[in-house]
């Protein structure tokens, strides 16, 4: 059964401060909080990025999409998402625009005239992956990734429970569970 009210708080990360509250979901914000859901979550931007792993132009461009996508959903759903409802403190038009306003806009805004800098220097024989992991401001940005990816977690976290799914982040693989037959 979806649940009636969800009291909330969560962090932003770099030390803005957080987002709380309550919020009494209409059955119109549990679609959008489904779509965005999907959205997070099969994105790297709620998986770990170790060290030597994957790319941080591709993450940072994962994280700027999200602004289209959630633009999308809001736009798709209507006003309707952004009205507070009953005792309601928060909406799913709320906790979305302050997600992009208030994490992934100052992680964007530092990071990417950084990284598209660094990215102007790389010689011709280097490959763009290889460039990046040699630069010495790397693990710096990996850190403030994984940072914004728990706040991204947890409200993603949020998101599934509003849209009455189990967590699919740590759902394990058809060939984990294929193992354990």
């Amino acid at each position: 059964m979806p649940i009636k009210q969800l009291t909330l708080s969560l962090g932003l990360p770099f030390g803005l401060g957080s987002l709380g509250g309550t919020w009494e979901p209409s059955d119109e914000e549990r679609r959008a909080a489904w779509e965005m859901y999907v959205e997070l979550i099969t994105r790297v931007s709620v998986q770990e990025l170790a060290a030597g792993e994957g790319s941080l132009r591709e993450a940072l461009t994962s994280l700027y999409q999200l602004f289209g996508t959630t633009r999308e959903i809001l736009r798709a759903h209507g006003p309707a998402v952004a009205t507070r409802k009953g005792g309601s403190d928060l909406s799913f038009g709320i906790l979305a625009v302050t997600v992009l306003n208030s994490a992934l806009r100052p992680m964007l805004t530092k990071w990417h005239p950084e990284l598209a800098h660094y990215e102007s220097t790389r010689a011709a024989d280097v490959s763009p992956v290889e460039h990046e992991r040699r630069w010495e401001r790397a693990d710096e940005l990996r850190r403030d990734l994984n940072e914004l990816r728990a706040v991204l977690r947890k409200y993603a976290d949020y998101l599934g429970e509003v849209a009455d799914v189990p967590s699919l982040l740590d759902a394990p693989t058809a060939g984990a569970d294929a193992g354990r037959r």
